[in-house]
């Protein structure tokens, strides 16, 4: 996909929307405040609502053609030719009980592919902002993620181990047998230290397009590779199994991990 003229200009905006969402998460951080349950039993809280309503309205305001898939609000506009898919709190979890692990995800779909994907903590300042066919910036400078070409040499993460007991955990839980060290519960911050060189593979399943599709650009503009289980590009119709790798080889061992129609 060849990018538009502007996309220097719309990762910009997009910074635009993550600073945005952080000045309205700060307020809330460590602070007592109530927690509810959505229908899927995940947790949201005021910040999550109230990070993703000010990105809305920066959108409204600025570019009220494009449409928004977000995780707290309603859709619209999926159709259009550029869609901002926003995730203002990704590990609530790691909000409530004060870990600073938790990021805000922004995505901008151009005619349905992701365009450009930011990472963002708003608390310790990391950002990873990446744009289709340029390099991905960590705090401003350059990234790369480093060369592992076999599994049992590799740094995984993944959500946790509740992830094993979902229908498709068995691939998973495979997988993470097979890596020389895991780690969990780092959410997106996890594909923000596999672009960086810090880590070799993320796994993960049950996850929506909110959770993922910023982190296509980073991935790829670090030159790492991220799909599906099947090696097939994410997108919104994506079935929410997704596999980062900084190696090729690693990731083709990887998927051949999960093919594996063996017991765990």
């Amino acid at each position: 996909m060849a990018p538009p003229p502007d996309s220097g200009r719309l990762l910009a905006f997009a910074a635009r929307l993550a600073d945005a969402a952080a000045a309205a998460i700060r307020p809330f951080w460590r602070q007592p405040i109530p927690v509810e349950s959505k229908p899927d039993s995940s947790p949201v809280t005021a910040a999550d609502r109230a990070a993703e309503q000010a990105m809305r309205t920066l959108i409204g305001e600025h570019r009220p053609d494009d449409g928004i898939y977000g995780e707290e609000f309603a859709n619209h506009g999926l159709e259009r030719e550029y869609v901002w898919v926003l995730d203002p709190i990704d590990g609530t979890r790691s909000f409530i009980t004060g870990v600073p692990l938790f990021t805000t995800l922004i995505a901008l779909l151009y005619r349905g592919r992701p365009l450009l994907g930011i990472i963002d903590q708003p608390i310790t300042g990391d950002r990873w902002c990446g744009a289709a066919g340029t390099q991905t910036l960590f705090n401003g400078r350059p990234v790369h993620t480093r060369p592992c070409p076999a599994l049992d040499r590799a740094t995984m993460f993944t959500y946790g181990v509740e992830a094993y007991e979902m229908a498709d955990g068995a691939p998973l839980r495979r997988l993470a047998g097979r890596a020389a060290t895991l780690r969990f519960n780092a959410d997106g911050y996890a594909y923000g230290l596999l672009a960086a060189g810090f880590a070799d593979i993320v796994c993960e399943n049950d996850l929506k397009p909110f959770d993922f599709l910023a982190l296509v650009p980073v991935i790829e503009g670090a030159g790492g590779l991220i799909s599906d289980w099947q090696g097939a590009p994410l997108g919104l119709e994506s079935a929410g199994q997704v596999l980062a790798c900084g190696d090729a080889a690693l990731h083709n061992e990887a998927l051949d991990v999960l093919k594996d129609s063996s017991p765990a």
